[in-house]
Parts: structure tokens; C-alpha cells; sequence
């Protein structure tokens, strides 16, 4: 049976419902994996899935693609994706499938696979799709076991808490999502009044979209946080590793400003450690960090990629403008926004004023949104290095993910997309002419370059 090649992306396995993925396809990915991991001589996955319509389906098929292989699977049912991850260590598992679209479109779904306790990708994803390919499977008779591990995880998150005497109020946001099954009983547990806003699960989505970077999915938690005279508000997408965040006002904090509140507070606990950033994020985050006695390393994008780098370097703490946080310090390494929402959780309960005061004395500029525009996976990537090669003859560069260019008054991005034919475009500067500028010097380098390659 063919398989979209397409479908075997930079981070995970994601495609259309019924068009790349059937319970057929699924069988075969199982087996798929379940050889990948043998090769690797691991013998036990554990399974979870997000509530998408298709997911039970999905989690029927996979499990009988694995056990065919002689994997024994523990299937620990609904549960986000931090909870699969988590339950690794909690039954000393190696491998793990986490069954989720995430915050994709309703006709999508996924698989995020692991082993040895941590995400693959890249190359890793791509021996999955070969070993299908070649057809090659390994057989045996393995067996599916149904265990619990949400209650073994609210445990370990309550008993991780280090709270404050201040009690706080909250407004969750899980957008039908299944961070329902985690955040209010674990933020109830610590004292916090909850109000929650689609903590009922639906695969259809039915209010909005479950992905707070979208500032229009944060609109009714923003009205319900000053309605309720809320402390703050979370947001949660669809499997329950991104977080959203906005203050008392209802103003929405980005990914790289919550990084910052997060790293000043473990900063005073552990001075000089390292705090691992994307390249997209704020040089006021790096700026900062620095400020507060941390050692900011900026990194690739990518979940995957930056949970890597903080395995190597043993940081503390990392994130990305999406609101994927981790946590190696007093946790587990990997993005958890339950927990990020549960350290910010401890912040406030220990801080007078309001959330926002927590950033009173952080410089304002002036940004752009991520900007994409579409570019043939063919010529991206030669696109991309000829920009460094051609920035770098005038400018500083940092090169770590494409060509973060450094001016006198801001700087500019551009970086090939891992997952789709886009270039990826970000500028930030101390005025809005000076972004403008930035903006329009950098993308008319570029599309010099695009049509340099397109014209071979």
C-alpha cells in the first residue's frame, strides 16, 4: 500500500483524515514504528490520543500495527500530550505514540513518536517512512494494556508546587482540547479559584480553534479575565503542550515575554544558568536574561530541536514564540504547558501586584507577526544560505536557523519553514520606521535572491 511521503514532516507524522490517513495507513505506520523501535531495542510503547473524532480509530489501528510487531503497548487512553510524555518516566517506557493534530484544522490528525523517552525527528521521522516503504516489518504477538496515568500525573504536578500564601483566580481557556483532563483539577488542588471557559472535550471544536498564537482564539478569554476580575487567563491548544497567557487586563503576553517572567524567577534561584530561546523571540528576552545574571543561548526552531539542546547543555529552562515551555528544572525536560501555567501559578501566589507589573520595567518595541511567504522546498534552503552569505558581507549575522541579521536599531529574520514551502519572516526595531525599513531592506534582498535561484 502507498503512503504519502509528505505526510512524515520535520517534528512529527500529521496529515488529512481519510485522504493521507485511513485505519489502513495507520496499521501500517504502527508496524512502522513498532519495527523503528525494536531496532532501537525497545520493547514497550505507551499510546495516548488527543479527542479528535478520528483519534479512537486511530489508537485501535496503531496499537494493532504495534503489537504485530511483538511491542507491548500500555494504552493510556485521553490524555494531552505532556501526560503521554510523562507517563515514559512514570512506567519506565521508552517509546511512546501520542495520537494528536494538535492545533491543526479539524480534518487533520498526527503522531508525535518517541523513543528513549524523547521526541524524534528529522532523519529519525524518515526511517519510519523507509522501513514502510521496504515492507519490511518485524512480527510478533505483543499485547495492549489499559492503565491510568492522569490521576499518577495531577499527583506529581500538585506535589511538585511550591505556592505562595497570595490566592489567586484564573480564567482556563482549553478550546474543547484535551487540557480539560489536567489543568483545573491540578491549579483546584493548589488553591486556586478556577473559572473554566470549553473545558468539556469536542473533537469538533466548536467555539474556536484550539491555538492561542492566534490572537482571535484569545478573544472570549480575554472579556471572561476582566468580567471574572481574573488574576490572568491561560489558553491551552489542542494537546495541551502550548500555552497562551493574558493579563488582569485581558492584554495577551507572547511567548517570549512569558519565557522572561518564567527566567527571571528561576534565575534567582539558580543564578547563571542557561536559558535556552528560539531564534524568533525578542533580543529584550536575550537582553535580559543576560540583565538577570542567566546565560540566554538562542537556538533553531523547533520543540524537538530546542528539548535537544537542553538535554546537551543541561539548561534549565526553554521556549519558543508558540508557547511550547520546558522545564529541566524541578521537572522532566519536556513542554508542558500545564506546568508552565503551574510555575506561573506560583509567581503570583508569592508576588503583590499584577501579573503585569511583572514586566513594568521591560523596554517596548516594535514587532511584526511571523510573516510566511510561500517558496518551493526545492530552492528554499539555497535561498536561505545565499542570504547569509550576502547579509553577512555588510551586516552581523547569527546564522544558528537562517539569517537573523543584527542593524544598529533592530534586527530581522529570514529562515526556511521545517514543515511547509514558506519562507519565514519575523522584524523587530526600537520605532516603527525603523521596522519598516528593516522589513523592506531584508525582503528586497530576498526576493532578489528567489528569483536569482528561480532563474537558476
Amino acid at each position: 500500500m502507498d503512503i504519502n511521503k509528505e505526510i512524515f514532516r520535520e517534528y512529527d507524522i500529521r496529515g488529512v483524515v481519510d485522504k493521507d490517513l485511513t485505519p489502513q495507513t495507520v496499521n501500517l505506520l504502527g508496524k512502522g514504528i513498532g519495527t523503528y523501535l525494536l531496532a532501537r531495542g525497545i520493547r514497550h510503547a505507551v499510546v495516548g490520543r488527543d479527542c479528535r473524532l478520528s483519534s479512537p480509530q486511530f489508537a485501535q489501528s496503531i496499537n494493532d500495527g504495534l503489537t504485530s510487531t511483538g511491542i507491548e503497548v500500555v494504552d493510556v487512553g485521553v490524555v494531552t500530550t505532556p501526560a503521554l510524555y510523562f507517563s515514559m518516566f512514570h512506567f519506565d517506557i521508552d517509546g511512546g505514540v501520542m495520537i494528536t493534530g494538535s492545533h491543526n484544522p479539524p480534518d487533520f490528525n498526527g503522531f508525535k513518536v518517541c523513543a528513549d523517552k524523547a521526541s524524534i525527528f528529522g532523519s529519525e521521522i524518515r526511517k519510519i517512512h523507509e522501513i514502510i516503504k521496504s515492507g519490511k516489518f518485524a512480527e510478533g504477538q505483543g499485547k495492549v494494556h489499559e492503565k491510568d496515568v492522569l490521576k499518577a500525573y495531577e499527583n506529581y504536578l500538585v506535589g511538585n508546587a511550591r505556592m505562595g500564601s497570595r490566592r489567586l483566580r484564573v480564567v482556563l481557556d482549553a478550546g474543547n482540547g484535551t487540557a480539560c483532563t489536567a489543568a483545573a483539577p491540578i491549579y483546584k488542588r493548589l488553591g486556586v479559584d478556577v473559572t473554566g471557559l470549553y473545558c468539556d472535550m469536542d473533537g469538533h471544536f466548536p467555539n474556536h480553534h484550539p491555538d492561542p498564537t492566534v490572537l482571535s482564539n484569545l478573544d472570549d478569554l480575554r472579556k471572561r479575565v476582566v468580567e471574572e476580575k481574573a488574576d490572568f487567563g491561560i489558553a491551552f491548544d489542542g494537546d495541551g503542550d502550548r500555552i497562551g497567557v493574558v493579563d488582569e487586563q485581558g492584554r495577551p503576553i507572547f511567548g517570549d515575554r512569558l519565557l522572561l517572567i518564567l527566567a527571571r524567577a528561576l534565575l534567582k534561584q539558580r543564578p547563571g544558568a542557561e536559558i535556552v530561546a528560539e531564534v524568533k523571540c525578542s533580543q529584550v528576552l536575550f537582553d535580559q536574561v543576560e540583565k538577570a545574571g542567566g546565560k540566554p543561548l538562542m537556538w533553531r526552531v523547533g520543540h524537538s530541536l530546542i528539548k535537544a539542546k537542553m538535554a546537551e547543555d543541561d539548561a534549565l529552562l526553554g521556549g519558543e514564540m508558540s508557547g511550547h515551555i520546558f522545564f529541566r528544572h524541578r521537572y522532566l525536560g519536556f513542554d508542558d504547558a500545564t506546568y508552565a501555567g503551574l510555575r506561573l501559578l506560583e509567581i503570583m501566589s508569592s508576588h503583590d501586584g499584577p501579573l503585569s507589573s511583572l514586566l513594568a520595567d521591560v523596554p517596548d518595541t516594535f514587532t511584526t507577526p511571523e510573516i510566511r511567504i510561500d517558496c518551493p522546498d526545492e530552492i528554499k534552503f539555497d535561498v536561505v544560505k545565499r542570504a547569509v552569505a550576502r547579509f553577512k558581507q555588510d551586516y552581523e549575522v547569527i546564522d544558528v536557523d537562517g539569517a537573523r541579521v543584527k542593524f544598529e536599531h533592530g534586527w530581522g529574520l529570514v529562515r526556511p519553514s521545517n514543515t511547509q514551502p514558506v519562507l519565514v519572516y519575523r522584524f523587530e526595531a526600537d520605532s516603527e520606521q525603523e521596522l519598516q525599513r528593516i522589513k523592506d531592506l531584508m525582503m528586497d534582498v530576498v526576493n532578489g535572491i528567489v528569483k536569482e535561484v528561480s532563474n537558476g
